[in-house]
């Protein structure tokens, strides 16, 4: 029999009903049988139902007599079900890539329970997605399994049927079935998690929730909302069959009563002519169900009250009073922050006209994040070669801590930060100050750019709408403008920048500041990074850093972490890296799998590792001066190609490997050719062209050209005699036999055609 059986109960939803049979078949973990239950539906539902079930045996086409509901709909579905567990899924849902995998290994490893709970994000037409609010209630730390009485804060989850799998043996010697009606997820989850023997939970989005603009049950006005009475007097009649659950009638009273109120608020609900028949009904429920002296907070009390006594006008009344005082609320605040704005702006005007502090410097980064990229590495070297000007450090007080005790830390926004703008001499940025900077003769503003640049940047984006994002080209000159400095990392850069971005600043091309710790670094702060982050002595940990793809409305993983590193073996762990605009972690922590997403420094993180794994990331520029095997993982390059467009061909001119999917991947580690002999050498020409200045001084020469204003400044060291800190393994000793395969190794050097427009090293030396 299959582990799981999916059922999709369809009704009416054509248009999403591919997406969600093609989310359960494109599941990394295969076994599962796919029931779909055609409910009569009107519309395509049942021959796409028919379609699929051609097409793949796992799928089975249930077609219903007659429209019965969604309730009796399910249970179809599992009459016809012989898997261990059921999985309940809504026909216009989708599961998210790689959730049953996860559920299946949370049932093996939590002993087969009765119950998996697992977590949702609502998914709007808009493409974003909003987690559960209630996630806290899913942790899987402490004992697992556990019974309802061990953690009851289970029952303030959204009770539905699909954020859950029931192990099929427990639901038929209950005799759990869903009734007729809507709400019927409610007489089915309450039983379930009240008499459930065995519960878990899986702290992960299994389940994207689709919120339709129109045609949902819920959000339809309809008398059939006057069945969530029904409903809950079956869920109490279920109490009262066993004396042991009359210990939750206190909480699920309440639960009612907050479920009721949010009907009858809701106003795409109830029609307005059964607003007061259903507050007669809620007043009955209420004085029938209602445990006298269980606690609850004083609002609760309060609506709980005015349900159970029925005043209709008194409720509305204070729902409007609610409303008047929070569209009070919400116009205050707004008064109050165009005020604030406007104080801010003349208080800015006022010290722009003070004199220039030649001793102050302010740094920032992009989106007010904190210390770190290339502004905190010329931070660090101000206060190292010109220890006479005293640095601040403009971010979000969440990123406070990252910023070195001897700086002064600014929250944007705020008087002092404007003060600072306003009065320092040097302004240091990756991307650029508030709109609302003016630069002062006098002022240095130095653009030191987030990284060598792959894809199209600055003005060639006019080409690619896309990748522009609404993106204000004017106010991108007039920013160029302000510029006095731009650092550059090589000549490719040069060449882009002054090309992209065309203005009368100077260009350092003195290398990449943020890779200087990469080349100071020593063996033992290798060493003391590595037991840090909890990597095992003689592991080969690779660094996984894929970009933002946005021209996806969802950001998803492009690997199944977990099956890479079994198939892999002992030897491997991934550090999972997810690149700051993605919205969270790239993977759920594990294993062998780290997720280091909220590590405050990705240059601990190439340290650490032993390999990289990207895909069109600039951290590749970055991480082949340390002269450690890079693997690109080329998945969807037309797509990107399309989207952005690239300044050269990586699959010509790669810094390492390349593999086009998952398989491909797991072959070039296995197989060694991740570190060999052809990797080596593609990565000795990438560096050659990318890394000439990466010798750990390139902040140096900036701080000493630019404030102290030195013309003879440090040599750089070349690629030859530069020692960057070892990892551990070092990559030699990690090399499996045999030559390079062809299929995974790409056009050898000698034939790469070099990039128009683009010249390396040696031809501008």
């Amino acid at each position: 029999m299959p582990r799981f059986s999916v059922i999709v109960p369809a009704y009416q939803v054509q248009a999403y009903l591919h997406a969600c049979l093609e989310s359960v078949l494109s599941q990394s973990y295969p076994d599962l049988e796919l029931i779909v239950v055609d409910d009569c539906s009107p519309d395509a539902c049942g021959a796409i139902a028919d379609e699929f079930a051609a097409l793949d045996p796992r799928v089975r086409a249930v077609h219903l007599p007659g429209n019965q509901g969604l309730g009796p709909a399910r249970n179809a579905g599992m009459e016809r079900a012989g898997g261990d567990y059921l999985v309940f899924l809504d026909g216009d849902d989708t599961l998210t890539p790689h959730a049953l995998r996860a559920v299946a290994d949370r049932i093996k490893e939590t002993g087969e329970p009765d119950v998996l709970v697992y977590d949702y994000a609502r998914t709007h037409w808009s493409g974003e997605a909003v987690r559960n609010q209630a996630a806290a209630h899913l942790t899987e730390e402490g004992p697992a399994p556990f019974r309802l009485t061990d953690r009851p804060g289970l029952l303030r989850l959204l009770m539905v049927a699909w954020n859950k799998t029931v192990r099929r043996e427990f639901a038929e010697r209950a005799g759990l079935t869903f009734p007729p009606g809507y709400y019927e997820d409610t007489p089915w989850t309450y039983p379930v998690l009240m008499t459930a023997r065995s519960i878990a939970t899986l702290d992960r989005v299994c389940v994207h929730y689709r919120q339709r603009r129109r045609g949902s049950i819920l959000g339809t006005p309809s008398e059939r909302h006057l069945d969530v009475f029904a409903q809950y007097d079956r869920v109490f009649a279920f109490l009262e069959s066993d004396p042991e659950l009359a210990r939750w009638r206190p909480v699920l009273f309440r639960r009612m009563a907050d479920h009721l109120t949010t009907v009858f608020t809701r106003p795409d609900r109830l029609p307005r002519s059964l607003r007061g028949e259903f507050l007669r009904r809620a007043r009955v429920h209420c004085r029938r169900y209602r445990v006298p002296g269980a606690p609850a907070p004083l609002p609760v009390r309060l609506r709980h009250a005015l349900l159970r006594l029925g005043l209709r006008r008194t409720y509305e009344a204070l729902r409007l009073a609610s409303a008047l005082r929070h569209r009070t609320v919400k116009g205050t605040a707004r008064l109050l922050r165009t005020t604030r704005g406007i104080t801010l702006r003349l208080h800015y005007r006022v010290q722009r006209r003070l004199p220039l502090r030649a001793d102050r410097a302010v740094f920032a980064g992009d989106g007010d994040r904190g210390y770190g990229c290339n502004p905190g590495a010329l931070e660090e070297a101000f206060r190292s070669f010109a220890p006479h000007v005293r640095t601040a450090w403009a971010a979000d007080p969440a990123h406070h801590h990252t910023i070195p005790p001897g700086t002064r830390r600014l929250v944007p926004g705020t008087a002092a930060y404007w003060t600072a703008l306003a009065r320092s001499r040097y302004l240091v940025h990756h991307t650029g100050f508030d709109a609302g900077l003016v630069k002062r003769r006098g002022q240095v503003l130095i653009q030191t750019q987030t990284g060598t640049p792959l894809k199209r940047m600055g003005l060639d984006l006019q080409e690619r709408p896309a990748a522009a994002a609404g993106t204000d080209f004017a106010r991108l000159l007039r920013d160029v403008d302000s510029w006095d400095y731009v650092v550059s990392a090589n000549r490719h850069s040069t060449l882009t920048w002054e090309r992209v971005h065309p203005g009368g600043y100077r260009t350092l091309e003195y290398g990449q500041p943020r890779t200087d710790v990469l080349q100071r670094a020593t063996a033992a702060d290798v060493a003391r990074l590595r037991e840090t982050l909890g990597i095992p002595a003689g592991t080969v940990a690779i660094l996984y850093a894929p970009t933002h793809r946005d021209y996806r409305r969802a950001q998803r993983a492009a690997l199944d972490l977990e099956r890479v590193v079994t198939r892999l073996g002992p030897r491997f762990m991934v550090l999972a890296r997810a690149h700051p605009r993605h919205g969270g972690p790239l993977a759920e922590s594990g294993g062998r799998v780290l997720d280091v997403s909220d590590h405050p420094s990705v240059e601990s993180l190439c340290l650490a590792s032993d390999a990289l794994v990207t895909d069109y990331s600039a951290l590749m520029f970055d991480y082949a001066g340390l002269d450690r095997p890079i693997v690109i993982h080329a998945d969807e390059p037309e797509a990107y190609e399309a989207t952005h467009g690239t300044y050269f061909d990586l699959r010509s001119f790669p810094p390492g490997a390349i593999a086009r999917d998952e398989d491909e991947l797991i072959g070039v580690f296995a197989d060694g050719h991740w570190c060999g002999i052809r990797s080596d050498r593609l990565r000795a020409a990438f560096r050659e062209r990318f890394c000439p200045y990466d010798d750990g001084r390139a902040a140096e020469r900036v701080v000493r050209r630019v404030v102290l204003g030195e013309t003879d400044l440090p040599p750089v060291v070349p690629l030859a005699e530069r020692r960057p800190a070892p990892s551990f393994p070092a990559p030699g000793l990690a090399r499996a036999g045999g030559p390079p395969s062809a299929a995974l190794i790409p056009t050898p050097l000698a034939t790469v055609p070099k990039p128009a427009g683009l010249r390396t090293v040696t031809d501008s030396l």
